[in-house]
């Protein structure tokens, strides 16, 4: 499996104990996604990020749910890689 997470980059310059607001999923489990594609939108600190899968596969799991918050290090969700 393949976890997806904010870069820690995008953390970087934020307070320790904020969280992030998952605004949507652009995908659903089960689907095919490819290297770079948008899978969803995160709004952190008033500044909105997409976040892009880090590798071809498929969707196994949406772990945080769109609307819900989430903190440094949480993992998004899990891609089963192409073979």
């Amino acid at each position: 499996m393949i976890d997806v997470l904010m870069s820690d980059a995008v953390w970087q310059d934020v307070e320790e104990g904020t969280e992030a607001l998952l605004q949507e999923w652009s995908v659903q489990s089960g689907d095919t996604v490819s290297a770079g594609q948008v899978l969803g939108v995160v709004e952190l600190v008033k500044t909105t990020h997409e976040i892009a899968a880090p590798a071809a596969g498929v969707v196994a799991e949406l772990t945080v749910a769109a609307q819900d918050t989430f903190g440094r290090g949480t993992v998004l969700a899990r891609l089963e890689p192409k073979s």
